[in-house]
């Protein structure tokens, strides 16, 4: 059941999928709001669990064994997951619009992407975009942090 990698960890994720479903599920509900703010969540919860299916049963095409990673790779891995964890970290205390947009220029920077100008704009057009469908359409408040809107 479990000779591949991919099984092994399309398991591993199905089985994350499920908790979080179980606590999107938990999420209170709101009276008088057109979506719900469990919404996304049961979305994202329910494909993950697709994916992890379709991982499942992915033919495993890396030879069995240790996959290697470069070291420089592995120190990328791990400041992009420290991005993440800043992101996390501050979104309730900036707001949903100044850490993204930190976020999306921080990272893409260190990435490789040099064109600062084009950075910019994308990195303050994409928060922008989703703050208006959620905040606007939806009607799900997003975190505010310092800004006043």
């Amino acid at each position: 059941m479990f000779n591949t990698a991919n099984k092994k960890i399309s398991v591993l994720l199905a089985l994350l999928a499920i908790g979080y479903l179980v606590m999107a599920f938990r999420l209170p509900k709101y009276p008088y709001v057109p979506v719900d703010a469990d919404a996304v969540p049961i979305v994202l919860g329910f494909l993950l669990l697709l994916l992890s299916g379709f991982l499942y049963f992915q033919k495993d095409n890396h030879q069995q064994g240790k996959i290697r990673i470069p070291k420089n790779e592995k120190i990328v891995i791990l400041a992009v997951l420290g991005f993440v964890l800043l992101f996390i970290a501050l979104l309730e205390i900036l707001g949903f619009l100044l850490t993204t947009v930190l976020f999306l220029f921080g990272n893409t920077w260190f990435l490789g992407y040099r064109n600062w100008k084009r950075n910019l704009i994308v990195s303050l057009a994409v928060p922008l975009a989703i703050y208006a469908l959620f905040d606007y359409f939806l009607k799900i408040s997003l975190p505010r942090g310092i800004l006043p809107f």
